[in-house]
Parts: C-alpha cells; structure tokens; sequence
C-alpha cells in the first residue's frame, strides 16, 4: 500500500448545494457560508505550516550562507546542495520524506517545504552579505570590530534588503507548496482544491481554495514588504 493511499478522505461536500444556482458554478457563497468553519480551519493550518517552515529555513539559511560568505571554498558546495535538493520534484521528495517520518503528523511536509526554501534563502543572504562595500568592511576593521562583531554589527544589517528578499520569494512559493501536502492529508487548502476534483469536479470548491491561497500569498508578501521598510529605512531613503 502506498502512503498516498493511507490520505484521510476529506470532509468536504460530495455535491454542490441544490440552491447553488444551475450547472457547477465556480463560485458559491453558500458553499463558503455553509463551510465557513471548515475554510478556516484549512487557512490557519495553511498559514501556520508556511510561517513554520519559512522560519525553520531561515534558521538554516542564514548561517550556511555566513559559512560560504566566510569560508569561499564551501560557497559552491552549500549552493550545489541546495540547489540539488530544490530540483527533485515535490511528490517525489514527499514520497521519500513521508515513509520515514510518519504521514500522522505535518513534519514530513514541514520537512519537504523547509529543503525548499533553502536555496532561495540562502542564496540571497549570500548575495546580501557579498554587496557589502569593502571599504565598509575595512573601516569596520579599523574601528576594532572582529569578524564575529563585524558581521552582526555592520554585514548582516546591511545585508537585511537581500535577505528579506529571499524571504518574500520563500513565503510566497512555500504557500504554494503547501497544497502538495494534500496529498498525505497535510496540505490545508490544497485539501479543499483537491476535494473539488475528487466531488465530481466541484468548482466552487476548487476555486476557493485557490482564491484563498492566492490571498494569503499576497497578504504575507505585503506583511514582509512592509517589515522590510521598518527595518532598512536607509534603503528606502537610497532609492529617494
């Protein structure tokens, strides 16, 4: 038996509601009022997976990327593993990830979403630490800072806009990547959007939960622009 086949059935509606109008519309609001509680159960599970597993690879990325900023000769090592595990496909990565952790609980999809937010993260930390200007750096030096101090005082702040670049592109792929895990029961919207293939094609099923992960995609995108602001004002005073 594959583990795809010990997915729990969803709990979804086997049929569009009879007042939800003629044919299969692809979108019903009495579909949503009458699920209500349902949807939002799947967003706050969708939303929480995506902010664990962004935080989770940022607490990775971030020192494997200062590793290959100070040590150059593991830069290409750091990003050719990353970038290896970026590329295996995501049913294929959950089919080896699932069997040895459990599919009961959400750490194998947690597992897959944190080895793909790697690369983006750790690449455009690296990016952010390498722009560094050299003549920062060595007044930095003159001025008594050793490696340790110099880069949390002076590299990694100025390496903030690259960073939370990275973080914008992880958060908005990541919740995209979660409705994979649907397919072990796991995937919070992505259950409603494979709910509606599974109930005869239900559009209005479909649709929701694709209207929900878009939103939530653009939401956390504007959340994380605006903390970029807050914490590089000089960057934004740069572009004025």
């Amino acid at each position: 038996m594959s583990f795809l086949s010990r997915a729990p059935a969803p709990a979804w509606p086997l049929a569009a509601p009879a007042d939800d109008g003629p044919g299969n519309p692809w979108f019903s609001w009495r579909y949503v009022h009458d699920n209500a509680g349902e949807i939002l159960s799947a967003l706050q599970f969708h939303a929480g997976l995506t902010a664990r597993a962004v935080i989770i690879a940022l607490v990775v990325a971030v020192p494997l990327a200062v590793a290959a900023y100070w040590w150059r000769p593991l830069t290409g090592p750091i990003l050719a593993l990353s970038g290896v595990l970026y590329t295996i496909p995501s049913l294929a990565l959950l089919a080896l990830v699932a069997p040895a952790v459990g599919t009961t609980s959400d750490t194998s999809v947690l597992i897959a979403l944190v080895l793909y937010a790697l690369l983006v993260l750790v690449r455009n930390a690296l990016a952010g630490l390498t722009q560094v200007p050299s003549e920062v750096r060595d007044a930095a030096a003159g001025m008594g800072y050793g490696r340790f101090g110099r880069l949390v005082r002076i590299e990694l702040p100025l390496a903030l806009p690259g960073i939370l670049t990275g973080l914008r592109l992880a958060t908005v792929s990541t919740v995209a990547l979660v409705t994979v895990g649907s397919l072990i029961g796991k995937g919070g919207l992505g259950e409603m959007i494979l709910g509606g293939f599974r109930n005869n094609f239900y559009k209005a099923e479909i649709m929701t939960g694709t209207i929900l992960c878009v939103g939530l995609a653009l939401v956390l995108d504007l959340v994380l622009a605006g903390l970029g602001r807050l914490v590089t004002p000089w960057a934004r005073e740069r572009r004025s």
